[in-house]
């Protein structure tokens, strides 16, 4: 059993040469106004987190886009006792990555295709940290790396080559992210948009992230509101409140990392959380970006997890984003 704290997300400053970014490390000022922020609206964040892991306590119902399935989760009932009332909501914004790709960001619930690994769902929470209330209509949007490192729409990039490297072989020395086209296929894969509800939850399924050089396993998340997309489900603009990546318990990782496909990438040594030199900014001030995660069945990770994400936004912060 994985007693990873609960995560109330989201997301703190940062920039390194393996995702360069945009945002410049948010002032001690601004950090502590959020942390602020997060501790008046502990007591809210708890009875969110515990209406939704009640309800999941026996039995999770997935209802995607294309499939119906049922099962009962095995993991014992204590479990989510221990971790309702931790209640840390971080909402400081770090670099979204080279590997971001509006064009292949597709609204659906379920963003596996054909990739092979262990199932995740992401049982995501948004609350608007201004009021301590879940903000529905909020668009999330997801995207990460394959069990063997790799980014759809990046797939003939080496995920074994450190950044630095791929512009120098690619001949680019004036690289700016969002503007540097680097992009080599159409794939879509592990990339996807889903709205909260009235209730300000949502659902995603996917499947647990593997590694490429000099990153922790990790997943990049966006929170959009005053949103809209086009007919084939793609983002056409929208006020960015939140940017970061969310995180797992080295632990889990370690014995997910020893299943296949996963355990196929041998190329490179994994980078743990503590090496990682975005996870060090993203947990500054106490703010904690490791997911929650409770396993289908303790004994057959195969079955797949649950993970809970409570993200706190601050919806004054806006970026505006239009393609």
């Amino acid at each position: 059993m994985f007693y990873a704290k609960l995560i109330v997300t989201a997301l703190a400053a940062g920039a390194a040469l393996a995702h360069p970014g945009p945002h410049d490390i948010l002032p001690r000022a601004e950090i502590q106004r959020r942390s602020d922020m997060a501790k008046r609206c502990a007591d809210d964040v708890a009875n969110f987190n515990q209406r939704r892991m009640t309800k999941r306590a026996m039995q999770k119902r997935w209802e995607g886009s294309d499939h119906n399935t049922t099962f009962e989760i095995t993991t014992e009932a204590p479990y989510y006792e221990s971790i309702l009332n931790d209640t840390c909501v971080l909402t400081p914004e770090v670099t979204r990555g080279p590997y971001v790709w509006p064009r292949s960001q597709t609204l659906r619930q379920d963003m596996t295709e054909d990739q092979v690994g262990v199932p995740l769902w992401l049982d995501v929470g948004v609350l608007d940290m201004a009021t301590c209330e879940p903000l529905p209509n909020a668009l999330l949007d997801f995207w990460h790396c394959n069990a063997t490192g790799s980014y759809s729409s990046f797939t003939q990039l080496s995920p074994n080559t450190p950044f630095e490297d791929l512009l120098s072989e690619l001949n680019i020395t004036d690289y700016d992210l969002g503007v540097t086209d680097l992009h080599t296929d159409d794939s879509t894969w592990l990339r996807g948009m889903w709205p909260t509800n009235d209730n300000g939850v949502m659902e995603m399924k996917t499947i647990f992230p593997g590694f490429y050089v000099e990153r922790a396993i990790h997943i990049h998340v966006q929170v959009h509101t005053d949103w809209s997309v086009r007919e084939n489900g793609t983002i056409i603009a929208s006020d960015t409140v939140s940017t970061g990546q969310i995180y797992f318990d080295e632990e889990i990782e370690q014995r997910i990392m020893s299943l296949e496909p996963y355990a196929s990438h041998t190329e490179i040594n994994r980078t743990t959380n503590a090496e990682d030199s975005i996870f060090s900014q993203d947990a500054e001030g106490g703010f904690n970006p490791i997911v929650s995660v409770v396993p289908v069945d303790d004994e057959d990770l195969t079955k797949g997890m649950i993970g809970y994400i409570t993200i706190g936004v601050d919806t004054t912060a806006i970026e505006t984003f239009s393609k």
